[in-house]
């Protein structure tokens, strides 16, 4: 099973680096000095002002970040940056019919200095040229930072300014899921696809969906064709208008298939959503099933206390560790929660690209729980996860249940601030498990494989939390 979530991102209206007659009253394409990236003061996430126009100058500023805090930063050649940034530049024109005979990269030497005045000259040629529209000059700017932050090749450095100004999003509370391991192109997802998750309340819960219901249709086009899912298809569940969607849907344990038609609630209010909470249950044999949704500030904490509430009315033999789908977060936490099942270990490595590695250890003020411990795991358990699962494995403490984690993990990011109040997220160092092995790309393999398919949640089973407490209880 595999969730696949779609992130849409939308340029920022503007006001500034308009065209004029008059050369000198532009702002200039060859700015004598890069002003620097200040590290943000309000942790990894980066500074929540409001934007400003992203200019030229602030192009500079982001790439010459780029250069200094990626890890490949000071080996990587400018031109492959650059490349990728106009790239996406006239991938933006031609959406719009706007190409330009100008649109052509310069010469470029690999002199990083050079290089930058020879791009950012023919970048304010191209503006010159094109119509005075702030929304097309933000979106060219967003164009730019994008192609380079993709060209470093690490899924963890992002640019928050590319998710400034999108549209508020409506939602049919439905999460999906897929078989198969989860991959950036959505296209490798394998069918069936089908509902994981239904938010309560929401219009896919009103309508009668259930978790396993497999997606067939949406609006009346399949949304799996020739064995590949269809992004555009997918991209109606997800919606960001008010019209109706039409779900056609299949529910294996009753074999019936029915169109739901779903009206997508008001959009999502501004700022940052509850997160979902820890749960602890007690279920068979005595042992607590904990799901931890993500990493986040606090969970660690909320864990042991709900565990210590079930540990007083009742006895507890052992914990199956659900991370299932959890996103990820703070290492912190990975620490913390990692010292209640064992202390004075090293649970991974921080890695430049050159020089010693430092250790990454558990917070041994944990108390220990003493408790056997299975830990659930899919191909959406993601970064901070991927290395919470590859300390469980290579310390041995406990057995991975479930499918290969996702192996989209990274060392600790750190968010620099640009000078249109957004901010760049980059990751200096690499993250190895335990034993040094390279997990990002890779993941964690699990001891029994037990993957929670369509079929088992429509029918209310899991798999994996029987596989679990077998082990626990045996």
């Amino acid at each position: 099973m595999a969730g696949l979530t779609v992130l849409v991102a939308a340029g920022l209206a503007i006001s500034e680096m308009t065209a004029s007659a008059d050369p000198a009253a532009r702002p200039t394409a060859r700015p004598s000095a890069a002003a620097s990236c200040a590290p943000a003061a309000d942790g990894p996430s980066g500074p929540p002002g409001t934007p400003k126009p992203t200019t030229v100058a602030t192009l500079r500023m982001a790439y010459q970040c780029i250069l200094d805090h990626t890890y490949i930063g000071p080996v990587i050649d400018d031109r492959v940056l650059f490349a990728a940034a106009f790239k996406n530049v006239t991938a933006e024109l031609a959406k719009r019919g706007l190409d330009r005979s100008v649109a052509t990269l310069p010469a470029l030497t690999g002199r990083r200095g050079a290089d930058w005045d020879a791009f950012a000259t023919t970048y304010q040629t191209l503006l010159d040229a094109l119509p005075n529209d702030p929304a097309l000059r933000q979106a060219l700017a967003e164009a730019v930072i994008g192609g380079m932050i993709a060209a470093i090749g690490d899924d963890h450095d992002v640019w928050t300014g590319s998710f400034h100004g999108s549209p508020a999003g409506y939602t049919l509370g439905i999460l999906p899921g897929s078989s198969g391991r989860a991959t950036p192109n959505i296209r490798d997802a394998q069918p069936p696809f089908y509902v994981l998750k239904v938010e309560p309340g929401s219009p896919a819960e009103q309508a009668g969906l259930k978790p396993g219901d497999v997606i067939e249709a949406v609006n009346g086009v399949p949304l799996v064709v020739n064995g590949m899912v269809s992004p555009g298809v997918l991209g109606w569940l997800q919606p960001t208008t008010a019209d109706p969607v039409k779900v056609t849907l299949h529910r294996p344990a009753t074999d019936r298939t029915w169109t739901a038609e779903l009206r997508p609630a008001s959009p999502t209010p501004a700022g940052p959503r509850t997160p979902p909470p820890v749960t602890v249950t007690l279920i068979d044999g005595g042992v607590a099933d904990v799901v931890l949704p993500d990493f986040m500030p606090g969970r660690a904490d909320e864990v042991l206390q709900k565990l210590a509430a079930l540990r007083k009315t009742s006895d507890v033999r052992g914990v199956v560790l659900d991370l299932r789908s959890n996103g990820g977060g703070r290492a912190e936490e990975v620490a913390k929660l990692l010292g209640a099942f064992a202390h004075n270990k090293i649970t991974g490595w921080s890695c430049p690209l050159h020089g010693p590695c430092t250790p990454d250890r558990t917070d041994d003020t944990t108390p220990l729980l003493n408790l056997p411990m299975v830990e659930l795991t899919n191909s959406m358990c993601a970064s901070a996860c991927d290395a919470f699962s590859s300390a469980v494995r290579d310390l041995k403490l406990g057995k991975l249940v479930g499918e290969r984690t996702s192996g989209i993990v990274a060392g600790k990011p750190s968010a620099y601030v640009l000078d249109d109040n957004t901010s760049l997220v980059l990751v200096g160092q690499h993250q190895l498990g335990a034993d040094r092995e390279i997990l990002d790309g890779i993941g964690v393999a699990v001891d029994y494989n037990a993957p929670l398919t369509a079929e088992a949640l429509s029918k209310g089973t899991d798999p994996a939390v029987q596989r679990a407490v077998a082990l626990l209880t045996s």
